[in-house]
């Protein structure tokens, strides 16, 4: 209750900073640990916990992941499991063959883990036509010193694996968690925040015409 009422009173003053610093490059990292709801209020264990469990599935190699994936079915969680957000953990993924973009993300996460890769799972936003279109999950992944964004949701194995300097206007990150299930910020959360509330003033400012 105090809580919720500490973060009424002091949202004026966070928003008021968030317009004043500039913020250019959302793909900058920081090492502040965010809370582990700011991912999603469906992110209810702890990342390190995604790693561990029972899997049925071994695969072998980055192109093995991206078949088994693609014999899988996007599904919202309202209709799996009669919830907004529920991320499930990888054994529970195996067995449906069916989730949402956080589901495809945390699954190929982890095995790209047990394949010994450089990956990070990532929350953020999509962008379409320059602004935030929708919450999203996908990985980042660095091979041979080039980094690439690993979109996990993706019908074709040719659009699941480009290079981040060709999509990274497409997306904004927010939160990361690295491949030892350590969790980081990107400045694409504060870049998030500011067009949000830019949106926000230009809608009540043309309802106020």
């Amino acid at each position: 209750m105090i809580r919720r009422l500490l973060r009424r009173l002091l949202r004026p003053i966070w928003e008021f900073a968030i317009r004043l610093v500039p913020f250019d490059d959302p793909w900058e990292r920081f090492a502040s640990q965010p809370s582990l709801h700011m991912y999603g209020s469906g992110a209810r264990l702890d990342f390190a916990s995604y790693l561990k469990g029972d899997t049925l599935v071994v695969v072998t190699s980055l192109e093995e992941v991206q078949d088994w994936l693609l014999e899988c079915r996007y599904e919202h969680d309202e209709v799996l499991f009669g919830e907004a957000d529920f991320w499930q953990h990888p054994s529970t993924f195996e067995r449906l063959r069916s989730g949402d973009c956080e589901d495809f993300a945390v699954w190929a996460w982890r095995k790209l883990v047990e394949l010994g890769q450089d990956v990070d799972l990532v929350a953020g936003w999509c962008v379409r036509d320059g602004e935030l279109d929708g919450r999203h999950a996908w990985l980042l992944l660095r091979r041979e010193g080039v980094e690439y964004l690993f979109e996990p949701v993706a019908r074709a194995r040719e659009d699941m694996l480009r290079p981040l300097s060709e999509v990274r206007e497409d997306y904004v990150p927010q939160f990361g968690v690295d491949r030892n299930a350590r969790r980081f910020s990107f400045a694409g959360y504060m870049v998030g925040e500011q067009r949000r509330l830019a949106k926000e003033s230009s809608k009540r400012h043309l309802k106020d015409r």
